[in-house]
Formats: C-alpha cells, sequence, structure tokens
C-alpha cells in the first residue's frame, strides 16, 4: 500500500401526489435566457434546467446564474464578463496548464489534458520509487495506473501531477475481520451523561457509552458531528453547523483526562464552580453558554497552571508539527475571533478589519506573535481534543466492536467560520448550502452554510476535501456523509435570495468517490452517505457501486400503497435504521409526540388532521410487525401510549432486513419519546441539540427496554 502523501500545495423521495399541485411547483420561473448565458452556466457545472420533486421541468432565473457563476470565478454581467469567462474555461480544457491532481482506477487509465507527443512522463510511488514511465503517444495523454492503490507523482518533464488511484469499492463492513450481519447503535455526544461532567457530554462519556453498548453486542456507535465550533461563542452549537470540518469541538475534552482529579478540583474550588457545575449537571436540558463557560475556565485555568509543562511537551509539539499550518490557522482564528468578539464586534470574519482576513497576512502574524500564549492554547485544546476521541475510539475496539465509532461529517462550515476564513480559495463565498422545495418543505431550506467550490477544488488539488476526509476517519472505523447528493450537486442559494431562487451546482462525482474509496481503503474504514431528499434516478447505483452504503429509515421504506415494506424487500447496500436524529422516534411516532410537536411549532399542515392519519398509520406499522414475525395480534396494536412492545418489535423488524449494518439511536433503544433536533423551528421553541440521557453512559443500557430490544436486535442480526 502506498502511504499518503503531504495534502497537495429531514429529506425524503417520494412519489408525486394528486393535483392540486403545490404553490412553489406552480410558480415555475420561465423568463428567457441569454444563450452565451446559458453556455457558460452548463459549462460551468451549473444546471441551466432541472426537474423538481414532482419531476416537473423548471427552469434557473438569470439572476441566481450569475450570482452562482460570480461565485465560481466566472463573472457573467455583461456580454465582455461571458466571453472572458468562456475563454478561460476553454483555456482550463485545452491543457495547456495541468491539473494538480488526478483521479484513477486501479489497473486502469490515467486520463490527462491532450499534451504534446513525445512528452516523457515518470510515475513515482513510495520511497521515490518509479513504478512506469514512458512518452507520450499521441495528443491524448492516457498512462496505464498501478495496480496498488494509493497517491503517486506523475513527473511529466519538469511539470508534476499528484494521481490518487483508487480500489474499486470502498471497504465492505463483510471485509472486517469477525463482522457477519453487524448493528451498532447512534448518539449524540453531547446528550451523554457521566457523574461530574457539568452539563455537558464529553469523550470520556463516550467512552463509557462504546463500552456499555459493546456488552450488548454493538458492533458500531456512530457519533453527531464533533466538529470544531466557536469556543467564544458557545450558543452557536449546531453540530451540523461548524466552524472547521478539519478541527475537533474542544468542549468535549474531560478536564480530568488532562492533568488529574486533584489538580482540577483544586481549580474548581479557586472558581466557586461546584454548585455551579453540580446545577448544570442535573438539569434535564443542556444550557449550552453556562456549561461551556464552566468548562473553557478550567480548562484555561488547567492550561495557565501548568503551561509551562505543555508548552514544552515533546508530544504536544509533536501534534503542532504533524497538523502543520491547517492548525496554527484554526488556533489563531479562534484567538482572533475571541480577541474582537471580546471588543464588539461579534460574528464572522467577514466583519473583523480588512487587513485580519486574510490568515497569511502580516497583521495576522503579529497578532499571532504578540499572543502566542492564546494561540498555543487553542492549540493545546485541539491536541487534548484528539486524545480524547482516539482513547474512546481505542475502547470501542478493545471492547470487541469491529467497527467502533462511526464519524459524522457534516454538510458545510459556518461562512463566518475558521475554515472559510484559512482556505478561502476552495470555498463559495456569496452563495449557501440549501435544498430546493419538496414534499416536506414547500418553501425549500437554506441552511445558512459554506462549502468546498468545485473549481476550487479542482484549483487545489483537492486539497480540503481530503483534509476533510482525513480529519473524519482519523479516530473512527467509519464515517456517515451527511447529504452525500452533495458528491454529485447542491442547491446553492444567493445571499439575500430566497431558498426557492437557488440553483444546482454540479461537482466531479467521479473523482470524489474515487478519493473515498482511497481514504477508506487506507484507513480500513466503511462509508456511509445519508442519501434522503430528491435522488437523482441514478445517483444510488453510483455510490453502491463503490460500496457507499446508503441510507433506509422504517418510517420511509413504504409500498405505493403507503404500507411498509417487509424487511426481505429493503435494500441490501445500505444501512438500516429505525429513525434518524431529526425525524420522530419510534416512541415518538407512536404515540404521535412528533404530531404534537409539528402543531406546536406550525409545521404541521393546516389542511389535514395529522393525528387521525397517524391512528391510520399505527395500524399499518403494527401490520408489519406482526407480517415480518415481529410483532403478534394484528388485530389489536397496543395503545398509544403503550410504546414498550411497539419499540422491541420495531427493533427486530429493521433487524431482519439484508442491510449488511443496522443502527439503532440510543432513543429507540431506550424508548424515549423526544427526537434530538426537529428542524425548521428556532432552539427556542423546540430544544435542538440540548436533550441529555436519562442516565449516566456507563449504566444506559440497564433497563428493561434496553435490556430487550438489544438481546432481540443481537439474536435476530445473529441468527439470520
Amino acid at each position: 500500500m502506498v502511504t499518503p502523501p503531504p495534502l497537495p500545495p429531514f429529506r425524503v423521495a417520494c412519489s408525486p401526489p394528486a393535483a392540486p399541485l403545490p404553490a412553489w411547483s406552480r410558480n415555475a420561473v420561465n423568463a428567457p435566457l441569454d444563450d452565451r448565458l446559458v453556455l457558460l452556466a452548463e459549462q460551468a457545472g451549473v444546471d441551466v434546467n432541472w426537474r423538481d420533486a414532482l419531476d416537473r421541468p423548471r427552469t434557473t432565473p438569470p439572476d441566481t446564474l450569475r450570482a452562482v457563476l460570480r461565485a465560481l470565478g466566472l463573472p457573467a454581467d455583461t456580454k465582455d464578463d461571458i466571453d472572458a469567462s468562456l475563454h478561460r474555461i476553454e483555456g482550463e480544457r485545452s491543457g495547456r496548464t495541468l491539473p494538480r491532481l488526478v483521479t484513477a482506477d486501479v489497473a486502469g487509465e490515467i486520463h490527462l489534458p491532450p499534451l504534446p507527443r513525445g512528452r516523457r512522463w515518470k510515475l513515482i510511488g513510495a520511497d521515490d520509487v518509479a513504478v512506469g514511465e514512458g512518452e507520450v503517444a499521441s495528443g491524448g495523454a492516457s498512462i496505464p495506473a498501478p495496480a496498488v492503490p494509493g497517491y503517486y507523482t506523475l513527473l511529466l518533464d519538469e511539470q508534476d501531477v499528484t494521481v490518487a488511484v483508487a480500489p474499486a469499492r470502498a471497504l465492505g463492513v463483510g471485509e472486517i475481520p469477525r463482522m457477519r450481519r453487524a448493528w451498532g447503535m447512534a448518539a449524540q455526544v453531547s446528550a451523554l451523561r457521566r457523574p461530574g461532567d457539568g452539563g455537558l457530554g464529553d469523550f470520556t462519556a463516550l467512552e463509557l457509552c462504546v463500552r456499555a453498548a459493546a456488552e450488548k453486542g454493538a458492533d458500531a456507535l456512530a457519533i453527531s458531528p464533533v466538529h470544531a465550533l466557536f469556543a467564544a461563542a458557545p450558543e452557536r452549537y449546531s453540530p451540523y453547523a461548524p466552524s472547521s470540518r478539519l478541527f475537533l469541538n474542544s468542549l468535549y475534552i474531560d478536564p480530568v483526562r488532562t492533568s488529574g482529579e486533584q489538580t482540577v478540583r483544586a481549580v474548581i474550588d479557586t472558581h466557586n464552580l461546584r454548585q455551579e457545575l453540580a446545577e448544570l449537571e442535573w438539569l434535564e436540558l443542556i444550557d449550552w453558554p453556562r456549561a461551556a463557560r464552566a468548562r473553557m475556565t478550567i480548562l484555561r485555568s488547567v492550561y495557565e497552571w501548568a503551561s509551562v509543562d505543555f508548552n514544552h511537551s515533546e508530544r504536544f509539539a509533536a501534534f503542532r508539527r504533524e497538523q502543520g499550518e491547517p492548525l496554527e490557522r484554526h488556533a489563531r482564528f479562534e484567538a482572533l475571533h475571541a480577541d474582537f468578539t471580546a471588543h464588539g464586534r461579534p460574528g464572522g470574519w467577514q466583519g473583523w478589519p480588512e487587513a485580519f482576513r486574510d490568515p497569511a497576512g502580516a497583521e495576522v502574524a503579529a497578532f499571532a506573535r504578540e499572543h502566542s500564549r492564546e494561540v498555543a492554547f487553542h492549540a493545546w485544546l485541539q491536541w487534548l481534543a484528539a486524545q480524547g476521541l482516539s482513547d474512546a475510539q481505542k475502547a470501542a475496539r478493545d471492547a470487541g466492536m469491529g467497527i467502533g465509532l462511526v464519524a459524522d461529517l457534516a454538510v458545510g462550515a459556518d461562512a463566518g467560520g475558521s475554515h472559510a476564513w484559512a482556505h478561502q480559495a476552495e470555498v463559495f463565498h456569496g452563495l449557501s448550502v440549501g435544498a430546493p422545495p419538496d414534499a416536506l418543505n414547500r418553501l425549500g431550506q437554506d441552511w445558512g452554510l459554506t462549502t468546498f467550490s468545485p473549481r476550487g477544488l479542482r484549483e487545489s488539488g483537492f486539497r480540503g476535501f481530503i483534509g476533510m476526509l482525513r480529519a473524519a476517519l482519523a479516530y473512527a472505523g467509519g464515517v456517515r456523509i451527511d447529504h452525500v447528493l452533495g458528491l454529485k450537486r447542491l442547491w446553492m442559494v444567493p445571499q439575500g435570495a430566497g431558498a426557492t431562487e437557488g440553483a444546482y451546482v454540479r461537482y466531479p462525482l467521479d473523482d470524489l468517490l474515487r478519493l473515498i474509496a482511497l481514504e477508506s481503503h487506507l484507513h480500513r474504514a466503511i462509508i456511509i452517505g445519508e442519501d434522503l431528499g430528491t435522488v437523482p434516478s441514478d445517483f444510488r447505483k453510483s455510490i453502491g457501486d463503490k460500496n457507499v452504503l446508503g441510507i433506509r429509515v422504517l418510517w420511509f421504506e413504504r409500498a405505493a400503497d403507503g404500507g411498509f415494506i417487509a424487511p426481505e424487500e429493503w435494500s441490501d447496500n445500505a444501512m438500516a435504521t429505525t429513525s434518524t436524529h431529526d425525524i420522530a422516534t419510534v416512541a415518538g411516532w407512536w404515540s404521535g409526540r412528533d404530531v404534537e410537536w409539528r402543531k406546536r411549532t406550525g409545521l404541521d399542515d393546516p389542511d389535514v388532521d395529522e393525528a387521525a392519519q397517524r391512528e391510520t398509520e399505527r395500524h399499518r406499522l403494527w401490520s408489519a410487525l406482526c407480517a415480518s414475525g415481529s410483532a403478534w395480534n394484528a388485530d389489536a396494536p397496543p395503545a398509544p401510549d403503550d410504546i414498550s412492545p411497539v419499540v422491541v418489535a420495531a427493533a427486530k423488524h429493521v433487524a431482519q432486513t439484508p442491510a449488511p449494518l443496522a443502527i439503532f439511536p440510543v432513543e429507540d433503544v431506550l424508548g424515549l419519546h423526544e427526537q434530538p433536533n426537529l428542524p425548521g423551528p428556532t432552539d427556542a421553541i423546540h430544544p435542538n441539540w440540548r436533550r441529555r440521557m436519562p442516565d449516566s453512559s456507563a449504566r444506559l443500557f440497564d433497563g428493561p427496554i434496553a435490556h430487550a430490544v438489544c438481546a432481540t436486535i443481537d439474536q435476530t442480526r445473529n441468527r439470520t
């Protein structure tokens, strides 16, 4: 195997309903478009014509096209702009400038732009050993790819190109030793409890949880994103709106693991935090600002009391060297963000003085020198967080889990955050990731996040994408890619526009899938893709061919008549689950708790009696559970408040599916009514990402419902 080189310089598909059509579908935009603008958009990978969730043709408005093209670095406001942008694309495709990175399949062909005949090439693998060389035989360069996956360097005279040679498929669950029909659980790290946690879950509570889950037979524990948020803005706590996907949330550090219980106890007494921590620990919901302030006070005091030791630690120094410039920029961002926030400039880096918007600028360098202790503190936090997550994965493997942790990779990052500041050439500016209107959200969605620009990916040699994958897989046995549809296309909304006024931007799917398969191979990790939403017809086959598991959810696995399908009809190349973090739990669905929340938050359909509809749905579900042998007495389903038999039966139903991996949210293992997140309402209306588990991680699965659910799953998965 060739080791990696340094990095190169709720949504658901559904059938169309009968008339009447929703307003967003009736109001399709069909304004005339300039032919040259259309040509530029198509060549730049922006869809002019597309089909909505009801399979109706739509046309992207000219103003949206221009805004998206501008964000791609291809101005289109005037005829001259369009001509210049078309000329730029033509030059890029001519081969005059070689790409920084190309991908290829094992034992396939390495395709390059047209090259002059007779040009010499050499392919270099690990340890600078040549694995092939020759001469370009024709104008269209095609070079044989090696038979061993890995990263190679292609030398063309004095130029070089990184070549990522991918295996045919990502690592499969069946390729992991001793794995058969694997199953696991899913948990929100912040929701986990342990004695003395101060009101917020951490990596020690996660370590206790993986051990407890492994005792029940689980092979994996999927966790919510643990990406870096904003240390100076603890009120911004959504795990899916991170500051950076390259680094970790330092609030998940257990201070005791850094310097021992005696030191932490002394810090707590010095700051009179004992009562505050006890109050926070007993709260039913996380108070993020208070819990964050308390934990960060402890961590900062531990650092200050022993900063000489930490800053002279060879292990810490080695970590900073290994993480390199990306870590230094992230640490500088955190220090700058805290400083500007303290001086009345909260928000993103776009509101900083001009000189500080350039991460490589002189003012930023001067600030880092003057505040070196603060910058080092934030680098130290990343070191501790990495140790904590690594220890949790080691505990999972030591406890017998074949996979261990499954990390979660958010679809984007906050445009005002660390990544967007530190790597400005890679990401979109002025556009936000979202989703067009569909059957569940007629107004469309704007998630307020930025992400990689497809042109920025190519121009940087996919540096940021590879780094993001490696960060997610560094301490895990797998990764769930949120909104994996973004590998093919993303709905991008111009700043100031409505969510319905976006456009689909295409991404280099084949290249991204090859890089995912290669990193999966190098890390020996499985890949899961959240493929719920308006799914292109060929997409699931594309990711399935690369062994990227889709996700199938109990509530959405329906027949044409609306009934729930039998377990054997579920996909055998997707992960199976009872629910996800942003839809109803089994207990919540059966009891109608989600219907209550939808009505309370205004998400319900005023023309539909959802409570009566749910009663019909309960009979359908119970009938399916009985038909699969997961429950009995089809004529007498349990009452809405009798959730125990339903929770156990639903778990058995999903466990019977041919899915290579079945994941059960902890909420469904415990029979809890509330879901972690309800997309749409503000946190003031629904406590998103604030719910806590009812007991400590070590005892979490000791209750009768959890015991019955886990035993049923384990017996079913190991028997069938």
